[in-house]
């Protein structure tokens, strides 16, 4: 298996340096033969308390200021009750923040398990604030747009279908042109066809890829799909980029290290002090 590390010109101790996770832990049902019996994606019923644990150590250790979470569960009979997010962010000792996955009007909305499926941020910064938009198409239409001091950062879980992501990521570019501040997008974009098929969309969007060798994050024992992304846009200093063997999920995780343009930070507080 494939390890992605490698670090542009780290600074050690520069304060500004911050550390993005992103992991889609698939409801910490876990991987491997078992989660297909006794009937195929029979394991999505059945979350374990341990590889809860053992996502939530394996995070800690890397100590990520923001870790965006896809596939989480908040608290259904699959996970006996448990938020995961709140679970995990407990732990870091971290803001947390996550909404059911699907539309407002969705039937999904009122289904046992299913209503409890979402996606969540944690964070250690001061949160400026958060805000939940939603996709006119597919099945999972939440985008967690968390704004932080001097960044905002776009969480997303993208449709299965070709034709419905294309439509989810006109309106994500949408978004992404409103915000003022230093953008990063990040998410499960189930991309078959990797970077190629989002290439336009990072173009129009002035983004660039944090993964610049284009490996794969799916599956995670023999990961051979990039599915899941980091992109960032001008304003956003990359400094490192990781792929950990972590196969306690189909997916593997991501871990961004940036920090932001200095020049930017001082236009803001010098914005700041006229206006106080």
């Amino acid at each position: 298996m494939q390890r992605l590390e490698y670090a542009f010109g780290l600074f050690p101790g520069n304060a500004l340096l911050m550390r993005l996770l992103l992991y889609n832990i698939r409801y910490a049902t876990g991987t491997g033969p078992a989660f297909h019996l006794p009937v195929p994606g029979a394991g999505y019923l059945r979350s374990s308390r341990q590889i809860l644990e053992r996502i939530t150590e394996f995070i800690a250790e890397r100590d990520p200021d923001i870790v965006g979470l896809i596939e989480v569960d908040t608290g259904s009979i699959r996970s006996g009750m448990i938020n995961q997010a709140e679970f995990i962010a407990s732990h870091l000792s971290h803001f947390s923040t996550y909404q059911c996955k699907y539309g407002e009007d969705s039937l999904n909305q009122f289904m046992p398990i299913v209503r409890k499926q979402a996606n969540a941020f944690l964070a250690a910064p001061r949160v400026r604030g958060e805000r939940f938009h939603y996709f006119e198409t597919g099945i999972k239409k939440l985008i967690i747009e968390l704004e932080l001091e001097s960044v905002a950062v776009f969480l997303v879980h993208l449709s299965l279908k070709f034709r419905h992501r294309h439509s989810q990521l006109r309106h994500l570019h949408q978004l992404v042109r409103k915000q003022s501040k230093p953008v990063i997008v990040a998410g499960d974009f189930n991309t078959f066809w990797g970077e190629h098929e989002i290439y336009l969309f990072m173009q129009a969007a002035g983004l660039r890829s944090a993964n610049v060798a284009g490996l794969p994050s799916y599956p995670s024992r023999w990961p051979r799909k990039e599915l899941d992304f980091i992109l960032y846009g001008s304003g956003i200093i990359p400094r490192g980029f990781d792929i950990p063997v972590v196969p306690l999920s189909d997916h593997l995780p991501l871990v961004f290290d940036f920090d932001i343009d200095p020049e930017l930070l001082r236009a803001a507080d010098t914005r700041d002090a006229a206006s106080a």
